[in-house]
């Protein structure tokens, strides 16, 4: 049985999108160590049988002496655990922990989810991070990127480990984000959602912006939502669409799934994305969904047939689409959902993802042994 180190920014992304990869790696008989900084999920792994480690960590922050901390901690951790492989997820466990099992020389793979606001730095920070993520990414058995965009920059910017595979982010877990057929409002209400965390570069402004149009354009005809939570302060704003009854908020929950189930369409104007898992769950259950033409998004949709594809950052890009979709026939509706499924069980089942990542472990462990 070999021991294999789980290093995550968070607990919600590791048992609601990685959680299939930790119950197979169980059940092939691995003993699983997770570090993590909080307590959201964590009741749930040590149920499936994973050791947690609280590990503090400013998922946000950019104080070197913190950071520098969070390294030590991570060297610490690998010469306490002895694990035979480690596996690290998102910027700070990719470069920190990475380097750490690097100088431990303990073996790693690590997955780049995306590359957020920190690649569109300029100057100084721009070569910084690219620094960094070469530290971190040298030593790495394996390089996972969830889109071909993000790969290709890294590989120009000559950030690379000992090799590389491209998936189709973590895929969708199909049975639990079964097909739902499609809605069938008797109120004749076209109703949009937006799930996720309520920050600019999810395309917030721009968002707002639509549905104060929207607002204007069809009255009750149509119905603007945000489902989640404020990761910067958009209280202010959000209180006032309220007020003008252009935008319902409901706070974040656990399963979305009843409420994609209830939507017409999933709106995500994001501004940059590893490989969106909320457009895959809504495609998966059968929704239209509209979204900008970036990587990590568009490669979910089929554009006009299974949703509506709008470019970035334009506030009447996003309210053309929406407008569109708002004047397409309910029939037309259910059948970019029904592709949207088709889609999904084609290339995006999660069950594939898993696979990969196990060939790959149980491959670099063989080898170590």
């Amino acid at each position: 049985m070999s021991k294999i180190l789980i290093l995550a920014n968070n607990s919600t992304g590791l048992y609601i999108f990685r959680n299939e990869l930790v119950e197979r790696l169980l059940k092939e008989g691995h003993e699983i160590v997770v570090s993590i900084p909080d307590t959201e999920h964590v009741l749930e792994l040590e149920d499936e049988g994973c050791h947690i480690i609280n590990t503090e960590m400013d998922r946000r922050g950019t104080n070197p002496l913190h950071d520098y901390k969070l390294y030590r901690f991570y060297r610490s951790l690998l010469k306490s655990e002895k694990p035979d492989m480690v596996l690290t997820y998102t910027i700070k466990p990719n470069v920190y922990g990475g380097y750490a099992c690097r100088k431990e020389h303990v073996p790693y793979i690590s997955t780049v989810t995306g590359l957020g606001s920190s690649f569109e730095w300029t100057g100084i920070k721009k070569k910084m991070i690219v620094t960094m993520y070469k530290m971190g990414l040298k030593g790495c058995r394996c390089v996972f990127f969830q889109n071909a965009a993000n790969k290709k920059l890294f590989e120009e910017l000559n950030i690379k480990g000992q090799g590389s595979e491209l998936v189709n982010g973590s895929g969708v877990n199909l049975e639990k984000h079964s097909y739902e057929d499609y809605p069938g409002h008797k109120d004749d209400i076209t109703r949009f959602l937006y799930i996720g965390r309520i920050m600019r570069e999810k395309g917030i402004d721009e968002y707002l912006y639509a549905a104060r149009k929207l607002r204007e354009k069809y009255g009750d005809k149509v119905s603007v939502s945000v489902l989640g939570y404020s990761d910067e302060d958009y209280e202010v704003q959000l209180k006032r669409a309220v007020r003008d009854k252009y935008l319902k908020v409901i706070p974040f929950q656990k399963n979305v799934h009843p409420y994609i189930k209830e939507a017409d369409a999933i709106v995500l104007p994001s501004y940059h994305e590893g490989m969106s898992n909320v457009l895959m769950e809504a495609a998966a259950t059968g929704r239209p969904v509209l979204t900008t033409n970036i990587n990590g998004c568009k490669e979910t949709v089929d554009d006009g047939i299974s949703g509506i594809l709008f470019k970035p950052r334009d506030q009447e890009a996003l309210l053309n689409a929406m407008e569109l979709f708002a004047e397409l026939p309910q029939q037309q509706r259910a059948e970019m959902g029904r592709c949207g499924r088709n889609k999904m069980e084609k290339e995006f089942d999660r069950k594939k993802i898993v696979q990969a990542y196990v060939s790959k472990i149980n491959e670099i462990i063989k080898k170590n042994n």
